[in-house]
């Protein structure tokens, strides 16, 4: 557990403070094998539900497993700057969340219509009300795939980003290869999908000119360079060996161990995919 002490921003003073708990996180006695929540802070023996990237729900903070693998991917990839301004279209997670993003960088959020995320911005990625270079960071979870234009988003989210600045991509990636819904697909918040991504996504955010890695755990990473394609998944949401089928091992970046994602909640492997675009110096 010492390299989780000094992550929490411990005895060494050094740890990133984004990685800090929450003053009120709850600790119950965790056993070896046990959870934890990166966001929050939160240790305890399981996660609430069962693991997918949209369950294992924390009990105190109510992030899901992908809320925790976009946070786990800023915070691995970026040095930590106070003064980063930091945008977030959608975020999940609502009043405490965002008041600890404000005590920690110059956070702000939105969203299109705030019928579902309540945010300090209405922002249209289309066309984006922000001058040019006026962002370090943006983090933007599973809002691209209900937006008609991509590569005018992409255009867009490349134009506000300072030059050297990055962005943390997360989408539904059900598929190989991108593709319109073959009929009309709803997600949670009755918003409709326009694009079920692939990895060909990456050739959209080259195109506008981002750096592009593909972040994953090292157990995906190792299964798609094993050709080990089929975990056995059977949820109606993915093609698990049509997706890891058309993943090229070399544009993987691994940036979570396996006891890392056990720990975490990053499972199943394949669910957990995030493009780290950056817009070069």
């Amino acid at each position: 557990m010492a390299h989780l002490w000094n992550l929490w921003g411990g005895r060494d003073g050094a740890a990133d403070p984004r990685l800090r708990p929450w003053r009120s996180a709850v600790r119950e006695s965790a056993p070896a094998a046990g959870s934890e929540c990166l966001i929050c802070g939160w240790q305890g023996r399981a996660f609430l539900g069962g693991y997918h990237s949209e369950e294992a729900k924390c009990p105190h903070c109510g992030s899901i497993a992908r809320d925790r693998f976009l946070y786990w991917c800023w915070t691995q990839r970026t040095p930590y700057r106070r003064a980063d301004r930091v945008l977030e279209t959608s975020p999940r997670l609502k009043r405490r969340y965002r008041r600890m993003m404000r005590r920690r960088v110059d956070y702000r959020c939105s969203d299109l219509d705030g019928t579902e995320h309540k945010a300090a911005l209405t922002l249209d990625l289309q066309d984006i009300a922000l001058p040019d270079a006026s962002l370090d960071v943006i983090i933007t979870p599973h809002v691209l795939e209900h937006v008609p234009h991509t590569e005018r988003a992409l255009a867009e989210l490349h134009r506000v980003l300072r030059p050297g600045g990055r962005m943390f991509l997360q989408v539904p990636m059900p598929q190989g290869v991108t593709a319109p819904p073959a009929e009309p697909e709803y997600h949670g918040d009755d918003t409709l999908v326009y694009w079920r991504f692939g990895w060909d996504l990456r050739e959209k955010l080259v195109k506008v000119g981002f750096e592009v890695s593909a972040l994953v755990t090292e157990p995906m990473r190792a299964r798609v360079a094993a050709g080990d394609l089929d975990s056995g998944y059977d949820g109606p949401d993915c093609d698990e060996v049509d997706l890891l089928r058309h993943a090229d091992p070399a544009m993987l970046t691994a940036v979570a161990s396996a006891e890392q994602a056990r720990r975490y909640g990053f499972l199943p492997d394949f669910q957990f995919i995030t493009w780290d675009a950056g817009r070069p110096a």
